[in-house]
């Protein structure tokens, strides 16, 4: 069956609030995509933006970007009020995202939405709610963000070491003394879910399905870094051996340091690659089919001494191969998984 599509980002839609989002925007670009005989909508990864702001560099593989959530159903939720969102300052432009004005504002907005849904919710059942709703993996997140703020934005790396460690004793303290913080972080991937569900939905009862995009590698400055260094080639205090890029080529003399963790393929291989499975379940529930950048990484992979400055002095390793394919067509039953492959 032929098909077609665009390309457009969510925080591409129009808005009032500084970046676009899971608003009537985003439910009028679907019917505009009917209404041209369109049957897919391509967007970039939906994951919290962490280094440069950039959707390629998030902050967890599983975890929402709380920058989309749609305020004006926060109104109707009455949680916010529309002078609130209005008067918040999201930098006034129409065509530009202000990053650095988005993140104050809408987080502030955010933070009272969250206060005052408490507020009427109660601790209580605001924990079983995300308990039943939220994966272990984004939980870890909202921990991972919480922590974050508590060592005044420092990635984990530089925090003490016995949190940056994980002692048992420590992250048991540290989660009593952030519980309503962890709950904040709790509360927008909640809100996330429901908006980005009911918009999936909608969409697909329209004949439009949404093609997802997921970076191969993960960010370092990442919930999945700290929580589970055991995935990644990391030394006994948990620092990179080795970190991605590219080699020099036409576009680039010194080729590209992008600094991700590598994959440690073999720890993959022996657990029967059960990170990635979990990473393509939560992908399939966001995304109809998934878009995986820089998919040649399967195949081959550039890694680059931990360190370095350039990209000049790394080296191809082999990565997984078909293997992982086949382990996930045995997973999900089928041997036509919906992914693309980047070229």
């Amino acid at each position: 069956m032929r098909a077609c599509g665009m390309l457009l980002p969510v925080s591409s839609l129009p808005s009032p609030y500084g970046i676009g989002s899971f608003s009537k925007e985003a439910y009028e670009f679907v019917d505009t995509l009917k209404s041209a005989g369109q049957r897919y909508w391509q967007i970039l990864p939906l994951g919290p933006t962490g280094y440069g702001d950039s959707p390629y560099q998030s902050f967890s593989a599983f975890a929402g970007n709380p920058y989309f959530i749609d305020l004006d159903a926060l109104i109707e939720e009455e949680l916010l009020t529309k002078d609130e969102c209005l008067q918040a300052d999201f930098g006034g432009s129409n065509r530009y995202i202000s990053y650095d004005k988005v993140h104050v504002y809408r987080y502030a907005l955010l933070k009272k939405a969250f206060q005052r849904w408490l507020k009427k919710t109660g601790k209580e059942k605001a924990n079983q709610l995300f308990r039943q709703n939220l994966l272990r993996e984004t939980t870890e997140y909202c921990f991972y963000m919480a922590l974050k703020d508590h060592f005044e934005d420092a990635a984990w790396i530089l925090w003490e070491e016995s949190v940056k460690l994980r002692e048992a004793h420590v992250m048991e303290q540290m989660e009593k003394e952030l519980e309503e913080s962890i709950l904040f972080y709790q509360f927008m991937q909640y809100q996330f879910q429901k908006q980005w569900d009911a918009l999936k939905k909608y969409a697909n009862q329209q004949g439009i399905q949404i093609i997802g995009d997921i970076p191969i590698y993960v960010a370092f400055d990442s919930a999945d870094a700290w929580a589970h260094p055991e995935l990644f080639q990391f030394d006994q205090k948990n620092m990179p051996s080795a970190v991605a890029g590219c080699p020099p080529d036409a576009f680039s003399a010194t080729g590209q340091l992008w600094g991700n963790p590598l994959y440690h393929w073999e720890y993959h291989q022996q657990t029967g690659y059960a990170w990635w499975l979990k990473r393509m379940e939560y992908s399939f529930r966001l995304y109809d089919v998934v878009r995986v950048d820089h998919f040649r990484g399967f195949d081959e992979y550039y890694a680059i001494p931990y360190g370095n400055e350039t990209a000049e002095r790394g080296h191809w390793e082999k990565g997984p191969g078909i293997q992982i394919f086949r382990r996930m067509e045995e997973h999900f039953k089928t041997n036509h998984l919906p992914i693309i492959a980047e070229d």
